[in-house]
């Protein structure tokens, strides 16, 4: 009857633990980490265990630990703690999996069991910390070096000061911030962690900054086109400045103009004035004849009546060398009148 118990018991375990593997199989993530060749002890606790415990442990649904009534079928003793936690050690790769833990009354009732999924990972290595001193974008870029860092955790530390919101693989610092401050990186995954060494960056002043920072070819353009357009302006102005001298040579040689006219109309009176006709009255008169000498006068006794009547009056001398002036046309003909 004994037997038959204890092996009703193992074969409920075995069913038990086949349900519960398959559900530890479905899980995406790890219940435990562990580096490539550590010792680990899976934590499992039973305070109450004695050797008349049946106590099983599978790894992957393969037994790798039975003890029955202080009998070992598999395994060794000294894998198993008082409490009946297992000791792995040198874990590979193939050291991952799931593990679970049954432990049986006596009488073959199940009194406890545990489950857990182990991951093994690779130790990080030490990252190697180099800078950049970047003078274009005014900046100091620290890189922090290591092997595969798919999937692993950067940190930075300024003067042994954390700096919470930098995780990147690459810090940016400002050279004008600079003033010799020591940086290290840290990398970091399930298993351990590594720091670099101290680096104190030197870099030079950063270049001062382009006018409105600008690109020095953009500088160039925009000089180049503002002294083209001082250029145009200056030619707008000599032009300018040309039109208006002329204009005023023109305005000056008119009011020359009309200034000269103004100048003979003052000369010359009005043809209309009583003053102007008395001018050239006395003007067109014929000047007095001096006075008749006494041969003059008996010359002209002794001509004869008729000889006198038939001679025209000739023009005095004085008023054929007298130019005479500029009159209007009608003043010509009381002329001519005063002449017949």
């Amino acid at each position: 009857m004994n037997i038959m118990g204890s092996f009703a018991a193992t074969l409920s375990v075995i069913i038990l633990s086949g349900f519960v593997n398959l559900s530890a199989a479905n899980k995406d993530t790890c219940d435990l980490y562990a580096a490539v060749g550590e010792s680990l002890t899976l934590p499992f606790v039973y305070n109450g265990l004695t050797n008349s415990h049946v106590l099983r442990w599978t790894h992957n649904s393969t037994i790798i630990f039975y003890r029955e009534k202080g009998i070992m079928s598999f395994g060794k003793t000294k894998d198993i703690t008082a409490t009946g936690s297992l000791l792995l050690k040198d874990l590979q790769f193939s050291s991952a999996g799931n593990y679970q833990a049954d432990v049986l009354n006596p009488n073959g009732a199940p009194a406890r069991n545990w489950t857990g999924r182990l991951c093994i990972m690779d130790k990080v290595s030490k990252p190697h910390l180099t800078y950049v001193c970047d003078s274009k974008s005014g900046a100091v870029i620290l890189n922090c070096n290591v092997a595969k860092p798919q999937g692993l955790v950067f940190s930075w530390t300024l003067d042994e000061k954390i700096l919470t919101s930098e995780t990147r693989q690459t810090l940016s610092i400002s050279l004008a911030q600079l003033k010799g401050e020591r940086f290290t990186c840290s990398v970091a995954n399930k298993v351990s962690t590594e720091k670099s060494d101290i680096v104190r960056p030197s870099c030079k002043s950063p270049p001062p900054p382009t006018v409105l920072c600008f690109t020095p070819k953009t500088v160039v353009a925009a000089l180049a086109g503002a002294a083209g357009l001082i250029l145009l302006l200056l030619v707008i102005i000599i032009v300018l400045c040309c039109l208006r001298r002329r204009n005023k040579t023109q305005m000056r040689r008119g009011d020359k103009g009309e200034l000269m006219m103004l100048s003979v109309q003052k000369r010359e009176p009005d043809s209309n004035s009583p003053e102007y006709e008395t001018m050239h009255q006395a003007e067109e008169s014929p000047a007095p004849s001096p006075e008749p000498s006494p041969k003059a006068c008996y010359e002209s006794v002794s001509q004869p009546e008729g000889q006198t009547q038939n001679r025209l009056p000739q023009p005095s001398t004085a008023a054929e060398g007298q130019q005479p002036s500029p009159v209007p046309k009608p003043r010509m003909k009381t002329l001519q009148t005063a002449n017949v």
